[in-house]
């Protein structure tokens, strides 16, 4: 049996409005941790998660992908050299390894990279064409019949490749707190300030407790309750839950496994006469 193995996974940076990404909060305040450059775009990661368990290779989150027109990518001013297929082939992987992807949400920037264009070009197929993908039922149904706020983050094309491949399950959902899913191994939190159901996973590795915080804290500079993205369909709710996050984060020393921040991959938090903030910074495998 293999022991568990945990990688981090770059998918590709790009850059966002930093004045979307931080709401109602004044850029001299956001810019402090979080600089934007002459357009007022901030740098953004996608950060996934490769969990190798037994016979399981798990994915969280796929990063946008490739495979819409420059027109698109254009608004999102992509930098750096990762790429999702090239960074599970330098972790010793290929994609027809991977048995699962656990998708925390399907805006686009979280599953966009789990479809590709067939080699003609004339349909698309799940990337992972031996793994299960795993979503919800309430997030699935909002994201095919999405709301005026979010329309343009759920794209069919994302969707209806794992819906027609047969390859799509769903988790069942739960109310409160975190709560263990037998079939993947993992515990799971579900937050819908950003966007109904958004799955936020919890995995006990090497003594300690890792969090794929996804959208719920995208960056470090996310930290403090006000400071949520103009994004979030439920901003009063977001900050309800991201509250009694951080204060479990603290009390059972979480480490923040942070999806979208290109400098910080991994966090702790404290208590502070502020409220709670950042505590240390660590790069993944010096921890973990």
């Amino acid at each position: 049996m293999i022991k568990m193995k945990i990688y981090t996974v770059e998918a590709g940076n790009f850059k966002l409005d930093g004045g979307a990404m931080f709401g109602v909060v004044p850029k001299s305040l956001w810019q402090r941790t979080n600089p934007a450059d002459a357009n007022n775009m901030i740098e953004m990661a996608s950060r996934c998660l490769l969990i190798e368990d037994s016979e399981r290779l798990m994915l969280i989150d796929t990063g946008m992908g490739n495979k819409q027109s420059e027109k698109f990518f254009s608004y999102y001013y992509r930098w750096g050299d990762f790429n999702l297929v090239s960074s599970i082939n330098k972790l010793g992987f290929s994609c027809d390894d991977v048995t699962d992807v656990f998708l925390t949400h399907l805006h686009f920037d979280h599953c966009g990279g789990g479809t590709v264009w067939s080699k003609n070009k004339k349909f698309l197929a799940p990337l992972f064409k031996n793994a299960t993908y795993w979503s919800n039922n309430d997030h699935w149904a909002l994201a095919c019949k999405p709301n005026y706020r979010e329309k343009a983050s759920f794209l069919s094309e994302n969707l209806s490749p794992l819906s027609e491949s047969g390859q799509l399950r769903f988790v069942p959902t739960h109310k409160s707190g975190f709560k263990h899913n037998s079939d993947l191994g993992l515990e799971i939190l579900f937050v819908s300030g950003h966007t109904d159901h958004q799955m936020i996973p919890k995995i006990t590795y090497k003594n300690k407790t890792i969090i794929f915080a996804a959208d719920l804290i995208p960056t470090a500079g996310h930290i403090p309750i006000p400071y949520i993205m103009s994004y979030d369909t439920r901003p009063l709710l977001s900050m309800d839950e991201k509250s009694d996050f951080l204060n479990g984060a603290v009390e059972e020393n979480y480490f923040l496994v942070l999806e979208h921040d290109p400098h910080n991959e991994v966090i702790t938090l404290k208590k502070s006469d502020k409220g709670i903030r950042l505590d240390q910074t660590f790069k993944f495998k010096d921890v973990f």
